[in-house]
């Protein structure tokens, strides 16, 4: 299927006026640049019961920080369960405040409490600061349940393209280690399973649909220190097993480079037993989801996983 008009259209307009590329800018430059589409194209910011700012502290001293949202519906006393997001932007970009609005539907859609991380960010902090970041993320909310209002054992993961990438790895930390109480449930929204890839879909949709080769690249070179690419902390794909991993729900765009990455990991997922739900959103490119004040696709997907959540959550 071609691009949906109003892709093709946000591309056109794009390149028309020459806007340059994540692969043509420094960090500050390509995050100020992101931060920028997700402000101009997201939707109005929908209410939310309360939103917090939560440090969390490291074993070095310093702190991570997150934001926690509860749901419009919730009461202050409702012990509910919890989400714990982090945001795509290939390791290097994005925040919680470019994810604001998109954490407050998700909390909305889904009813349940959703908890935005601000992982470390490339390349000042290179792999494996953001896995290490999303990996305490979870452990401190199970741990710290009471404050946060929530039930330690409804705690779902989830996450765009790179935070997907994030949410994955720390699934399979996590089972690998045994820990206690499991993840329920992984949403993932066009995942990066595998940095380094042939599959059709990296050639088919590398120029032109919005996340190109280039920049690829571009995020990977300044994540990835040489020779970890196979780790599968940074390539979920090339862990030993990916049996007995939480159940997924997973939305992927057609015209998007990591498509065909994202299918090839589901497809393996179940052969090894495990569960995966998706939903794969026509003509669309990678980065749709965020901006729902352009892209009515956007408030689909949001939907989708939220009804996946509430149902895997058991939210009633």
């Amino acid at each position: 299927m071609p691009l949906d008009p109003k892709a093709q259209g946000l591309l056109d307009m794009v390149y028309r006026v020459g806007a340059p590329r994540f692969h043509d800018l420094n960090e500050d430059q390509a995050r100020r640049s992101f931060e920028k589409l997700a402000f101009a194209l997201r939707p109005d910011a929908p209410a939310v019961a309360s939103v917090t700012d939560v440090p969390v502290p490291r074993a070095d001293g310093s702190v991570l920080m997150a934001r926690l949202y509860r749901p419009l519906r919730a009461a202050s006393a409702d012990i509910l369960p919890l989400l714990v997001y982090c945001h795509g932007g290939g390791w290097c970009i994005g925040d919680i405040e470019s994810y604001d609005v998109f954490c407050r539907q998700l909390a909305n859609g889904a009813g349940v409490a959703v908890l935005s991380v601000d992982y470390r960010l490339a390349p000042e902090h290179p792999f494996p600061a953001g896995f290490l970041d999303a990996d305490l993320a979870v452990d401190w909310a199970i741990e710290h349940a009471d404050l946060l209002g929530i039930d330690p054992a409804r705690v779902a993961m989830g996450g765009d393209s790179a935070g997907g990438n994030l949410s994955l790895a720390v699934a399979i930390a996590r089972r690998e280690r045994h820990a206690s109480p499991p993840l329920r449930q992984l949403a993932l929204i066009y995942p990066c399973t595998q940095i380094e890839s042939d599959r059709p879909g990296r050639a088919t949709y590398g120029d032109g649909y919005f996340l190109d080769r280039e920049s690829l690249r571009w995020f990977f070179s300044r994540y990835l220190p040489a020779g970890t690419a196979s780790d599968w902390r940074a390539s979920p794909m090339c862990a030993e097993s990916l049996a007995d991993l939480p159940p997924m729900v997973m939305v992927t765009a057609e015209c998007d480079p990591l498509t065909d990455d994202c299918k090839a990991f589901a497809a393996r997922v179940r052969a090894e037993g495990g569960a995966v739900v998706e939903r794969e959103f026509a003509g669309m490119v990678h980065g749709f989801a965020i901006l729902g004040g352009y892209f009515p696709q956007a408030n689909q997907a949001v939907d989708v996983i939220g009804a996946a959540l509430a149902e895997g959550l058991g939210v009633r």
